[in-house]
């Protein structure tokens, strides 16, 4: 492994990963039953459109639907109609294509056949705010979820009781048709209620969870969402409801599946890999320490593990936002991992979000080794203070350092790999 090009290699991991969760050789694999009647496909997320696509390309029956995205997410499909929306932050398309969503699955019958096509970020992709709410306030309580630093598990409770499509909510209204969830699931822990906030997949998080969450992370909500709440006209159906007796959900691809996948590739390149959790959650910036510090133990004294080795982590960490700076929260993680391992040789690191996007930038992520802050500060960037300003994305354009792959077309999360040569 002498003339490895560490880039190139991570790349390769990187790759790897995203491939185990391709839709076309997911969902080939968990096609349901053709049925008597209609089969109507829904779906959202930033990989829905090409989950729509390999669906149509694995379907042979007739079908009709609609799956929504996030602008510049699409993908060619004949039969299932392909909407753009915004997304992290909810808008008017976002609006349509939820009212659009439940018309579609209204009127149905026992004899019919509901598909969904879940992935992540459909919850900024689907507002529909309840009875007395505005999109203004959904809107609100997106940008307050976000800045909160509050896992995804405590988000996700919180929108689908102001929504009237979350929390199971689409899959109800297309009672009594057969609902069945081709889910991939990019939460730590793949509880597919999560994902997406469940649009057809109830979960047990109460109104009460919900107010306890925003107390904990000291949530400012406009008035009008906290009476909502309050008042209990926002609880979501819950799984032992008879309509979704019925149901099926299939989760078709995970963080789990695709670590495999790049343990595999490494190894199958010659280098051993470990894989420390798929569901790694916390401040970026914590976390990204505490990975620098394994990273460093490995380096310097050949424990826990011997190197050369590559060390891969998958989860969600959270970014509390403390300035309006550019970045995700894969960079902000690598930021604070490559100050924790600053003048330390042979560590080179990729973390990255698997859908192509972290943040609102156009990078995934990013790379870095023992030399970024040293390359940074030469190029007039103080690593520590774009740290602190959540600038991580202006740290690393400075040096070159940005990974932009572009859309991939799936999301399982985030996937951080360490090389220690």
């Amino acid at each position: 492994m002498a003339a490895l090009d560490p880039k190139a290699f991570l790349t390769s991991v990187f790759d790897a990963a995203v491939a185990a969760a391709d839709p076309e050789r997911t969902i080939r694999a968990h096609l349901p039953e053709k049925p008597k009647g209609r089969t109507v496909i829904v779906g959202a997320g930033k990989g829905a459109a090409q989950m729509a696509a390999a669906f149509e390309k694995a379907w042979d029956g007739p079908l009709e639907g609609l799956v929504v995205t996030r602008y510049g997410y699409g993908a060619p499909t004949t039969r299932i109609e392909v909407v753009e929306a915004a997304h992290p932050v909810p808008d008017e398309n976002g609006l349509e294509a939820s009212r659009r969503l439940l018309d579609a699955v209204s009127g149905l019958t026992e004899d019919d056949l509901v598909v969904a096509l879940v992935c992540g970020g459909g919850s900024a992709l689907l507002p529909s705010p309840a009875e007395g709410l505005t999109l203004a306030d959904e809107i609100a309580v997106n940008e307050a979820l976000l800045a909160s630093g509050a896992p995804i598990s405590a988000m996700n409770t919180i929108r689908k009781h102001v929504s009237t499509i979350k929390g199971g909510r689409l899959a109800a209204a297309a009672w009594p048709a057969r609902v069945v969830s081709l889910v991939v699931s990019d939460i730590p822990g793949d509880d597919p209620a999560l994902v997406a906030s469940g649009p057809t997949v109830p979960s047990t998080g109460s109104r009460e969870d919900a107010l306890a969450a925003i107390a904990a992370y000291g949530m400012k909500l406009p008035a009008a969402v906290m009476a909502h709440i309050r008042s209990g006209a926002g609880d979501a159906p819950t799984p032992d409801d008879k309509k979704f007796a019925r149901n099926e959900v299939r989760l078709i691809a995970s963080a789990a599946v695709s670590l495999e996948a790049a343990a595999d590739e490494a190894k199958r390149q010659g280098m051993e890999a470990v894989i420390l959790s798929d569901a790694i959650e916390g401040e970026a910036r914590e976390v990204g320490a505490v990975h620098a510090a394994i990273a460093r133990e490995v380096a310097i004294r050949d424990r826990p593990f011997r190197k050369p080795v590559l060390i891969l982590s998958g989860g969600e960490t959270t970014v509390t936002l403390r300035a309006k700076g550019k970045g995700g929260r894969n960079s902000e993680f690598l930021l604070a991992f490559a100050i924790g391992i600053g003048g330390v040789g042979g560590i080179d690191a990729l973390a990255a979000d698997t859908d192509g996007i972290d943040g609102s930038q156009d990078n995934a992520g990013a790379f870095c080794d023992g030399t970024t802050v040293v390359r940074m500060r030469a190029a007039g960037v103080d690593a520590k203070a774009m740290l602190a300003a959540n600038n991580a994305w202006t740290a690393f354009e400075a040096v070159g350092d940005l990974f932009v792959p572009g859309p991939t077309g799936t999301n399982v999360n985030d996937l951080r790999a360490i090389l220690i040569r």
